[in-house]
Protein backbone atom coordinates (compact mmCIF):
# COMPACT_ATOMS: atom_id res chain seq x y z
CA UNK A 1 0.00 0.00 0.00
CA UNK A 2 1.27 3.58 -0.68
CA UNK A 3 2.76 5.34 1.99
CA UNK A 4 1.52 8.58 2.54
CA UNK A 5 4.17 10.91 1.10
CA UNK A 6 7.34 12.34 3.43
CA UNK A 7 9.27 15.32 3.56
CA UNK A 8 12.68 15.95 3.96
CA UNK A 9 14.44 18.50 5.87
CA UNK A 10 14.28 20.96 2.77
CA UNK A 11 10.45 20.58 2.61
CA UNK A 12 10.93 18.62 -0.63
CA UNK A 13 8.56 15.85 -1.22
CA UNK A 14 10.30 12.10 -0.94
CA UNK A 15 8.19 10.15 -2.38
CA UNK A 16 6.27 9.37 -5.51
CA UNK A 17 2.39 11.06 -5.24
CA UNK A 18 0.38 7.94 -5.82
CA UNK A 19 -1.65 7.45 -8.40
CA UNK A 20 -5.47 9.19 -9.43
CA UNK A 21 -8.44 7.69 -10.33
CA UNK A 22 -11.75 8.71 -10.59
CA UNK A 23 -14.71 6.74 -10.41
CA UNK A 24 -18.24 7.86 -12.06
CA UNK A 25 -21.02 6.26 -10.05
CA UNK A 26 -23.94 7.15 -7.90
CA UNK A 27 -24.07 7.75 -4.20
CA UNK A 28 -25.76 5.41 -2.20
CA UNK A 29 -27.16 6.95 1.14
CA UNK A 30 -26.33 4.00 3.57
CA UNK A 31 -22.17 4.49 2.57
CA UNK A 32 -22.44 0.44 1.67
CA UNK A 33 -22.24 0.77 -2.17
CA UNK A 34 -21.62 3.18 -4.91
CA UNK A 35 -19.34 6.61 -4.71
CA UNK A 36 -18.69 6.13 -1.28
CA UNK A 37 -17.69 1.95 -1.45
CA UNK A 38 -14.92 3.33 -4.42
CA UNK A 39 -13.39 5.99 -2.39
CA UNK A 40 -13.09 3.90 0.44
CA UNK A 41 -11.53 1.12 -1.26
CA UNK A 42 -9.05 3.72 -3.34
CA UNK A 43 -8.15 4.83 -0.15
CA UNK A 44 -7.52 1.63 1.76
CA UNK A 45 -5.74 0.58 -1.56
CA UNK A 46 -3.40 3.84 -1.98
CA UNK A 47 -4.67 5.58 -4.89
CA UNK A 48 -6.06 9.30 -4.49
CA UNK A 49 -10.18 8.89 -5.69
CA UNK A 50 -11.81 11.48 -7.22
CA UNK A 51 -15.70 11.24 -7.66
CA UNK A 52 -18.41 12.15 -10.31
CA UNK A 53 -21.74 11.81 -8.75
CA UNK A 54 -24.50 10.59 -11.36
CA UNK A 55 -27.19 9.76 -9.33
CA UNK A 56 -28.30 10.01 -5.55
CA UNK A 57 -30.05 6.23 -4.45
CA UNK A 58 -31.73 6.25 -0.92
CA UNK A 59 -33.35 3.14 0.24
CA UNK A 60 -36.89 3.50 1.47
CA UNK A 61 -37.42 2.01 5.05
CA UNK A 62 -40.70 2.48 4.58
CA UNK A 63 -41.14 0.64 1.03
CA UNK A 64 -39.70 -2.96 2.17
CA UNK A 65 -36.16 -0.99 1.38
CA UNK A 66 -36.23 -0.55 -2.25
CA UNK A 67 -34.12 2.11 -4.16
CA UNK A 68 -35.52 5.59 -4.12
CA UNK A 69 -33.78 7.27 -7.32
CA UNK A 70 -33.20 10.67 -8.40
CA UNK A 71 -30.46 11.85 -11.06
CA UNK A 72 -27.81 14.33 -11.18
CA UNK A 73 -28.65 16.98 -14.21
CA UNK A 74 -26.66 16.71 -16.66
CA UNK A 75 -24.76 20.04 -16.67
CA UNK A 76 -23.08 19.00 -13.51
CA UNK A 77 -21.94 15.72 -14.23
CA UNK A 78 -19.70 17.65 -16.89
CA UNK A 79 -18.84 20.40 -15.05
CA UNK A 80 -18.03 17.76 -12.51
CA UNK A 81 -16.20 16.02 -15.48
CA UNK A 82 -14.53 19.31 -16.22
CA UNK A 83 -13.12 20.29 -13.32
CA UNK A 84 -11.39 16.57 -12.64
CA UNK A 85 -9.67 16.64 -16.55
CA UNK A 86 -8.64 20.47 -15.61
CA UNK A 87 -6.89 19.52 -12.05
CA UNK A 88 -5.60 15.87 -13.30
CA UNK A 89 -5.69 15.47 -17.00
CA UNK A 90 -2.79 15.26 -19.16
CA UNK A 91 -2.70 19.15 -20.11
CA UNK A 92 -2.98 20.11 -16.23
CA UNK A 93 0.26 19.84 -15.36
CA UNK A 94 -0.24 17.43 -12.41
CA UNK A 95 2.63 15.22 -11.72
CA UNK A 96 -0.20 12.38 -11.13
CA UNK A 97 -1.89 12.22 -14.77
CA UNK A 98 -5.51 11.03 -14.27
CA UNK A 99 -5.77 7.84 -16.75
CA UNK A 100 -7.91 4.99 -15.05
CA UNK A 101 -11.26 5.74 -14.03
CA UNK A 102 -13.82 3.33 -13.16
CA UNK A 103 -18.06 3.31 -14.63
CA UNK A 104 -20.80 2.70 -11.91
CA UNK A 105 -24.26 3.61 -11.69
CA UNK A 106 -25.18 5.88 -14.13
CA UNK A 107 -29.01 5.07 -14.58
CA UNK A 108 -30.31 6.53 -17.53
CA UNK A 109 -29.58 7.12 -20.97
CA UNK A 110 -29.00 11.34 -20.96
CA UNK A 111 -25.89 10.15 -18.47
CA UNK A 112 -24.75 7.72 -20.35
CA UNK A 113 -24.36 10.31 -23.59
CA UNK A 114 -22.74 12.40 -21.07
CA UNK A 115 -20.03 10.31 -19.45
CA UNK A 116 -19.90 8.55 -23.03
CA UNK A 117 -18.67 11.58 -24.35
CA UNK A 118 -15.67 12.57 -21.87
CA UNK A 119 -14.45 9.16 -22.24
CA UNK A 120 -14.32 9.07 -26.13
CA UNK A 121 -11.78 11.26 -26.14
CA UNK A 122 -9.34 8.62 -25.72
CA UNK A 123 -7.75 10.23 -22.27
CA UNK A 124 -8.16 7.34 -20.18
CA UNK A 125 -5.86 3.98 -20.78
CA UNK A 126 -7.93 1.96 -18.28
CA UNK A 127 -11.82 2.28 -18.29
CA UNK A 128 -13.05 -0.24 -15.96
CA UNK A 129 -17.52 -0.96 -16.06
CA UNK A 130 -19.00 -2.63 -13.43
CA UNK A 131 -22.38 -2.58 -15.33
CA UNK A 132 -24.87 -1.59 -13.48
CA UNK A 133 -27.85 -2.59 -15.30
CA UNK A 134 -31.30 -2.31 -13.57
CA UNK A 135 -32.26 0.01 -10.67
CA UNK A 136 -35.25 -0.87 -8.75
CA UNK A 137 -36.39 2.80 -8.44
CA UNK A 138 -36.52 2.87 -12.01
CA UNK A 139 -40.21 2.40 -14.49
CA UNK A 140 -39.28 -1.09 -16.46
CA UNK A 141 -39.17 1.11 -19.39
CA UNK A 142 -36.64 3.30 -18.95
CA UNK A 143 -34.68 1.28 -17.09
CA UNK A 144 -34.39 -1.09 -20.62
CA UNK A 145 -33.55 2.21 -22.12
CA UNK A 146 -30.92 2.45 -19.78
CA UNK A 147 -29.50 -1.22 -20.12
CA UNK A 148 -29.58 -0.99 -24.28
CA UNK A 149 -27.85 2.69 -24.35
CA UNK A 150 -25.08 1.36 -21.99
CA UNK A 151 -24.35 -1.59 -24.10
CA UNK A 152 -24.19 0.86 -27.02
CA UNK A 153 -22.38 3.22 -25.64
CA UNK A 154 -20.24 2.76 -22.40
CA UNK A 155 -19.58 -1.29 -22.91
CA UNK A 156 -17.46 -0.84 -26.35
CA UNK A 157 -15.43 1.85 -24.49
CA UNK A 158 -14.84 -0.55 -21.71
CA UNK A 159 -10.93 -2.38 -20.81
CA UNK A 160 -12.27 -4.00 -18.36
CA UNK A 161 -15.64 -5.15 -17.26
CA UNK A 162 -17.03 -7.01 -14.13
CA UNK A 163 -20.60 -8.17 -14.35
CA UNK A 164 -22.53 -9.88 -11.79
CA UNK A 165 -24.55 -13.23 -12.40
CA UNK A 166 -27.73 -11.18 -14.09
CA UNK A 167 -25.48 -8.83 -15.35
CA UNK A 168 -23.26 -11.70 -17.09
CA UNK A 169 -26.72 -13.00 -18.38
CA UNK A 170 -28.03 -10.19 -19.67
CA UNK A 171 -24.35 -9.37 -21.71
CA UNK A 172 -23.87 -12.67 -22.73
CA UNK A 173 -27.16 -13.73 -23.91
CA UNK A 174 -26.47 -17.10 -22.13
CA UNK A 175 -27.98 -18.80 -19.06
CA UNK A 176 -25.13 -19.30 -16.00
CA UNK A 177 -26.39 -22.08 -14.09
CA UNK A 178 -22.71 -23.51 -12.75
CA UNK A 179 -19.18 -22.76 -13.51
CA UNK A 180 -18.82 -23.88 -16.97
CA UNK A 181 -21.48 -21.83 -18.16
CA UNK A 182 -19.68 -18.91 -16.08
CA UNK A 183 -16.94 -19.71 -18.16
CA UNK A 184 -18.72 -19.54 -21.46
CA UNK A 185 -20.43 -16.17 -20.03
CA UNK A 186 -16.68 -14.70 -19.91
CA UNK A 187 -15.64 -15.98 -23.45
CA UNK A 188 -18.62 -14.35 -24.82
CA UNK A 189 -18.64 -11.00 -23.28
CA UNK A 190 -15.03 -10.30 -24.03
CA UNK A 191 -15.59 -10.99 -27.57
CA UNK A 192 -18.36 -8.69 -27.50
CA UNK A 193 -16.17 -5.83 -26.21
CA UNK A 194 -13.05 -7.03 -26.87
CA UNK A 195 -11.97 -5.65 -22.45
CA UNK A 196 -10.76 -7.91 -19.84
CA UNK A 197 -13.34 -9.76 -18.15
CA UNK A 198 -14.45 -10.77 -14.35
CA UNK A 199 -18.10 -12.61 -14.07
CA UNK A 200 -19.02 -13.02 -11.16
CA UNK A 201 -20.88 -15.83 -9.38
CA UNK A 202 -20.46 -14.75 -6.14
CA UNK A 203 -22.96 -16.77 -3.79
CA UNK A 204 -25.75 -17.58 -6.35
CA UNK A 205 -24.00 -20.62 -7.87
CA UNK A 206 -24.24 -23.59 -5.48
CA UNK A 207 -21.17 -25.17 -3.58
CA UNK A 208 -18.72 -24.10 -0.57
CA UNK A 209 -16.69 -21.26 -2.99
CA UNK A 210 -17.55 -18.12 -4.00
CA UNK A 211 -16.74 -18.50 -7.62
CA UNK A 212 -15.42 -15.65 -10.51
CA UNK A 213 -13.90 -15.52 -13.76
CA UNK A 214 -11.36 -14.01 -15.39
CA UNK A 215 -11.02 -14.07 -18.92
CA UNK A 216 -9.10 -11.51 -21.16
CA UNK A 217 -8.60 -13.44 -24.43
CA UNK A 218 -5.95 -15.38 -23.71
CA UNK A 219 -5.71 -16.53 -20.04
CA UNK A 220 -8.39 -17.81 -18.96
CA UNK A 221 -8.90 -18.41 -14.76
CA UNK A 222 -11.43 -19.54 -12.35
CA UNK A 223 -10.49 -17.79 -8.86
CA UNK A 224 -12.52 -18.96 -5.57
CA UNK A 225 -12.53 -18.71 -2.18
CA UNK A 226 -14.71 -20.42 0.36
CA UNK A 227 -18.06 -18.24 0.65
CA UNK A 228 -18.81 -16.34 3.61
CA UNK A 229 -22.27 -16.33 3.97
CA UNK A 230 -25.18 -17.52 1.57
CA UNK A 231 -26.61 -13.75 0.75
CA UNK A 232 -25.03 -11.31 -1.08
CA UNK A 233 -23.48 -8.25 0.99
CA UNK A 234 -24.16 -4.20 -0.44
CA UNK A 235 -20.75 -2.72 -1.79
CA UNK A 236 -19.43 -6.27 -2.84
CA UNK A 237 -19.82 -5.29 -6.67
CA UNK A 238 -18.30 -1.88 -5.90
CA UNK A 239 -15.64 -2.50 -4.04
CA UNK A 240 -14.10 -5.52 -6.29
CA UNK A 241 -14.87 -2.94 -9.51
CA UNK A 242 -13.27 -0.22 -7.50
CA UNK A 243 -10.00 -2.26 -6.33
CA UNK A 244 -9.32 -3.55 -10.20
CA UNK A 245 -9.33 -0.09 -10.75
CA UNK A 246 -6.53 1.29 -7.98
CA UNK A 247 -5.01 -2.10 -9.03
CA UNK A 248 -4.66 -0.88 -12.43
CA UNK A 249 -3.98 2.60 -11.82
CA UNK A 250 -0.76 1.57 -9.48
CA UNK A 251 0.53 -0.75 -12.82
CA UNK A 252 -0.54 -4.02 -12.29
CA UNK A 253 -1.57 -6.70 -15.05
CA UNK A 254 -5.44 -7.04 -15.44
CA UNK A 255 -5.24 -10.50 -14.08
CA UNK A 256 -3.02 -9.34 -10.96
CA UNK A 257 -5.57 -6.80 -10.61
CA UNK A 258 -8.66 -9.46 -10.95
CA UNK A 259 -6.72 -11.65 -8.15
CA UNK A 260 -6.03 -8.91 -5.62
CA UNK A 261 -9.47 -7.37 -5.68
CA UNK A 262 -10.94 -10.75 -5.45
CA UNK A 263 -9.02 -11.15 -1.71
CA UNK A 264 -9.82 -7.93 -0.75
CA UNK A 265 -13.54 -8.06 -1.38
CA UNK A 266 -13.58 -11.43 0.47
CA UNK A 267 -11.98 -10.13 3.34
CA UNK A 268 -14.30 -6.75 3.41
CA UNK A 269 -16.68 -9.38 3.49
CA UNK A 270 -15.26 -11.17 6.35
CA UNK A 271 -15.44 -8.18 8.20
CA UNK A 272 -19.00 -6.69 6.98
CA UNK A 273 -20.90 -3.79 9.24
CA UNK A 274 -24.44 -4.92 10.30
CA UNK A 275 -26.89 -2.22 10.65
CA UNK A 276 -30.75 -1.55 11.30
CA UNK A 277 -31.03 -2.80 7.42
CA UNK A 278 -31.86 -6.12 6.17
CA UNK A 279 -28.48 -6.61 4.56
CA UNK A 280 -24.83 -6.00 5.81
CA UNK A 281 -22.44 -3.98 3.59
CA UNK A 282 -18.94 -4.87 3.08
CA UNK A 283 -16.32 -3.04 4.99
CA UNK A 284 -13.05 -2.03 3.57
CA UNK A 285 -10.95 -1.49 6.68
CA UNK A 286 -11.50 -4.76 8.21
CA UNK A 287 -8.11 -7.06 9.35
CA UNK A 288 -6.55 -8.60 6.09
Amino acid sequence: MTSVASENLSGANTTAAPAVVLTIAGSEATGGAGAQADLKTFQQLGVFGIATLTCIVSFDPNNDWNHRFVPVDQEVIAHQLEATTAAYGAASGSPSVLDTVKIGMLGSPATISTVASALSSGAFGNVVLDPVLICKGQEPGHALDTDQALKAQILPLATFVTPNHFEAESLSGLEITDVESLKAAAVRIHELSGAAVLAKGGVRLSGTDAVDVFYDGETLEVLTAPKVGEVAVSGAGCSLAAAVTAELAKGATPLDAARTAKDFVTAGIRNRMASGAPFDALWQGGPR
